[in-house]
């Protein structure tokens, strides 16, 4: 009667120890499915943020736009759809911050030549910058066709997305120079969001910049 009794509780011990083995199984696979399905934003967000009701949140996004490239062709919101890219501003006749923005943009598409990630510089005196005037600017930079563009068109239109999409400033200030624009470097990803924000004519920055395309790139 001993033995059998001690059958009896080694049985039950072991029919315990599997249910617990199996029910633990379970709740792992389960929360770890949750989180590989939860999407994981690696960098911050910018502008304004709103949250639904359903608990999903709505971000700030650039606005649609259409420019003219250094070569005569359309660049727009469709260019740029699916696909993570860096917008500055600046002017061909610029003296003062464009150069050293220019320059540090060369070491960004070094740095994404191999990527479908593109560079959109936007001119804040298309009056004056002309698409020959682009393409001669974009020769001195290196410019790789396909891969960075430098935009031009209605002067009202490339001011409007400034200050309204990318939010930063772009206009006329009555210096010598005549106009006043962002030193920012933009960091926009596939769902036209900015992720980040960074001084230009700072290499340091520029080095963060680079390091968060990299991070970006691995976000699903």
């Amino acid at each position: 009667m001993n033995m059998q009794k001690r059958l009896n509780r080694m049985i039950s011990n072991k029919s315990k120890l599997l249910t617990f083995v199996v029910v633990t199984g379970i709740l792992f696979s389960c929360n770890t499915e949750k989180k590989t399905d939860a999407p994981a934003l690696l960098l911050p967000t910018f502008g304004a943020k709103t949250a639904k009701a359903e608990g999903d949140t709505t971000y700030h996004t650039i606005g649609n736009f259409s420019f003219t490239n250094q070569y005569g062709e359309l660049i727009s919101n469709r260019t740029t759809e699916g696909k993570i890219y860096v917008a500055d501003f600046f002017f061909a006749t610029c003296q003062n911050i464009c150069p050293a923005m220019s320059t540090q943009l060369i070491r960004v598409q070094d740095a994404i030549k191999n990527d479908d990630i593109l560079i959109l510089s936007h001119t804040v005196n298309p009056e004056h910058d002309t698409v020959e005037v682009l393409l001669e600017y974009s020769g001195k930079y290196t410019a790789i066709k396909d891969k960075w563009h430098f935009l031009t068109g209605s002067k009202k239109d490339i001011n409007q997305l400034a200050e309204k999409s990318y939010l930063v400033s772009a206009q006329d200030d009555g210096t010598p120079e005549g106009f006043v624009h962002s030193e920012k470097f933009l960091l926009i990803d596939k769902q036209r969001r900015i992720r980040g924000v960074y001084d230009g004519t700072d290499s340091l920055q520029v080095d963060l910049l680079i390091k968060d395309i990299v991070t970006l790139k691995k976000e699903k």
